[in-house]
């Protein structure tokens, strides 16, 4: 069966700059292991990063969170130093959720990034909609959410939704 981990958003935006928390730098660690794992089995990892244009305050999302972040071709828009593997598929997705995770090969699918209750949270979803046979799971350990209450939540309703959480 073919593994597939997906690294969301670990973008320098979301670990110390524009948007970063204590909880996403605590969990950078854990994530470059698990990328590590992943690497030596020969399996297969896909990274997002969040990508906006200069104009972001002016949109839906960016009139809901006025915080501007993820700006293409900015440092904070770049997966952190250290996590990038060459070679690795990267999406660029324009908001929460990719919907086009159904045009890929899904068996076995891991899960980690940031922030757990907003993109983390929408692309396991969106996932595990579209492969319901699939085999979905999230590190806890390899996420961070904006809150510590918030990462519970999108937990619980990942974990509500058939997603094992580890």
């Amino acid at each position: 069966m073919k593994k597939t981990l997906i690294v969301v958003d670990m973008q320098n935006d979301f670990i110390n700059e524009a948007l970063g928390t204590k909880e996403a730098v605590a969990i950078v660690p854990n994530v470059k292991k698990k990328i590590e794992e992943y690497v030596a089995n020969g399996d297969e990892i896909i990274f997002t990063r969040d990508t906006h244009s200069e104009d972001y305050l002016e949109t839906p999302e960016g009139k809901k969170l006025p915080v501007k972040h993820c700006i293409k071709g900015t440092h904070g828009w770049e997966i952190a130093d250290g996590l990038y593997v060459e070679g690795c598929k990267i999406i660029d997705k324009p908001n929460f959720g990719w919907p086009e995770w159904k045009n890929e090969s899904l068996e076995k699918v891991e899960i980690i990034g940031l922030c757990t209750d907003i993109c983390v949270v929408s692309n396991a979803l969106i996932i595990k909609a579209s492969f319901p046979d699939a085999e979905v799971s999230v590190d806890a350990s390899c996420c961070a959410g904006v809150t510590p209450e918030t990462h519970a939540a999108a937990l619980a309703t990942m974990k509500m939704c058939q997603i094992d959480i580890k």
